[in-house]
């Protein structure tokens, strides 16, 4: 299992650090192509739909074609993606860049969910995914770092030329280290019938649905803090890139030290429980600090404090909620997978641009977003998954 996780964890660690060794260099990006705050977010926006989209694509064809081949083509999507988006001459070119970044990165997200599928479910499962997840903690902890380094020696641009030597690294660890986990006799031809009929199975399916989306809005906070958070702490705190890097990862160390806890205390009190003991948790931190920005307190520290603790108790909830929605879907894991990660991530993309416009480079406008992910998310959990006594598992 080990193994496995180190592999999978490096190929899923691949998509997310396209976008958090990015975020150091907003600014800087913002400056050098004349673009608006706004703008730059729209970059981020495009990545997440891309990314959410695609992972329709993906899922099909991994459960046609096996998982390896949908990785090695979304690889080669991304690298083509890093290319172009090196040489960007301006914003609206960045951001077509980084959507086709996004369709290749989503199946980095999907597959490997499908491959833990193949080979385990429920508490085996989520420790699988709770060691994945270990490894692409490396991400948002070293991944600002690294582009705060980068920017420091040379300019935004060589941020994409270390991506795309990250997509080659990729491509030769999928060649040669992972083995394909989906028998040819298991493999299914995607024909639209049946992937219409699934696609209707997964959409009236209220247990699927409710923890797909406890999951996205939970993500949703993370995409909304993701968004803002650079120009948050380089202009309202003064914070040097390399400054928000390192706070970024404070705020990191709260979700992935957590998560790595989610299977044991699954196991011990049932992970429909701790989904529920996580998602109110989540809630509670989240809307606490708002109210505390709105009273005006939210210094920095309280600021990052607050974070960490509400990103402790979605460490809880994401991995969980991803292993309980594919539990009952295991002969279409792949189609469960990538709707799953599209509903997700387009919750995400669609919270950046709802809350965008309200975005005036402070942190309450950002801060009142995160809890108004987690006032949807737990209203979801406590509505739907805490009546369904087959999430008591």
């Amino acid at each position: 299992m080990l193994r496995l996780a180190l592999i999978l964890g490096l190929l899923s660690a691949v998509g997310p650090f396209a976008i958090d060794m990015y975020l150091p260099a907003l600014p800087a990006i913002a400056t050098d192509l004349g673009a608006t705050e706004a703008a730059v977010q729209v970059t981020l926006t495009a990545y997440f739909l891309a990314f959410g989209v695609a992972q329709l694509i993906y899922g099909p064809m991994a459960d046609a074609t096996g998982r390896k081949k949908p990785l090695l083509i979304g690889l080669m999507i991304f690298a083509a993606g890093s290319v172009g988006a090196t040489f960007a001459g301006d914003i609206t070119a960045l951001t077509g860049w980084r959507f086709v970044q996004g369709l290749g990165g989503a199946a980095l997200m999907v597959v490997p969910r499908a491959v833990i599928r193949d080979r385990y479910t429920g508490t085996e499962a989520t420790k699988l995914m709770a060691m994945i997840m270990l490894v692409i903690s490396v991400s948002p902890m070293l991944a600002p770092l690294a582009g705060a380094g980068v920017i420091a020696v040379a300019d935004w641009r060589a941020i994409f030329v270390v991506l795309l030597l990250a997509s080659g690294l990729s491509i030769a660890l999928l060649t040669f280290a992972l083995e394909e986990t989906l028998a040819p006799e298991s493999r299914q031809t995607p024909r639209l019938a049946p992937m219409l009929a699934g696609a209707k199975r997964l959409l009236s399916d209220p247990v699927f649905m409710a923890l797909t989306f406890v999951g996205g809005f939970g993500m949703a906070s993370f995409f909304v803090f993701i968004a803002s958070a650079s120009f948050v702490y380089t202009s309202e705190f003064g914070l040097s890139p390399t400054g928000f890097s390192i706070a970024f990862a404070v705020n990191a160390i709260g979700f992935f030290g957590a998560s790595q806890v989610a299977a044991p205390l699954g196991a011990r009190i049932g992970i429909g429980r701790l989904v529920r003991i996580g998602v109110t948790g989540f809630c509670l931190a989240t809307l606490t600090l708002a109210c505390i920005a709105l009273a005006g307190l939210a210094s920095f520290p309280v600021i990052v404090a607050g974070l960490l603790i509400g990103n402790a108790f979605l460490g809880l909830v994401i991995p969980t909620t991803m292993v309980l929605a594919l539990d009952d879907h295991g002969d279409i894991a792949g189609l469960a997978s990538s709707l799953g990660g599209t509903l997700q991530m387009l919750a995400g993309g669609l919270m950046i641009t709802a809350t965008g416009p309200f975005f005036d480079g402070t942190a309450l406008p950002m801060l009142l977003a995160i809890a108004l992910c987690g006032l949807l998310a737990a209203g979801l959990c406590w509505a739907v998954l805490a009546k369904d006594r087959t999430v008591e598992a």
